[in-house]
């Protein structure tokens, strides 16, 4: 589901409000995720699962056309974990 697919089923479940407010209110939703993840945070939906932010270790690496070792910085990506109940959800239990 993309973030435009979201904004129509929340407008067409919310249609007593104006459409504008729902796309705002989306993309707010989404800056503040990216935000707390980015100053190292964690972002938890009860329910849904956690977003959080993991570290990758600073590594020698290869590169394919050359062969040659690259030195590759430590680098800080996001990572999801889901919640139990949407495990269930997901497997029918």
């Amino acid at each position: 589901m993309t973030r435009s697919e979201i904004i129509e089923a929340l407008k067409q479940e919310f249609s007593h409000l104006p459409g504008t407010y729902i796309e705002k209110s989306v993309y707010e939703v989404f800056s503040c995720i990216a935000e707390t993840l980015a100053s190292g945070g964690r972002a938890e939906f009860r329910g849904f699962g956690a977003f959080g932010v993991k570290k990758r270790a600073p590594r020698v690496g290869r590169n394919p056309r050359t062969g040659k070792q690259v030195k590759v910085d430590a680098k800080m990506f996001p990572s999801f974990k889901c919640s139990r109940n949407l495990i269930n959800r997901l497997n029918k239990w």
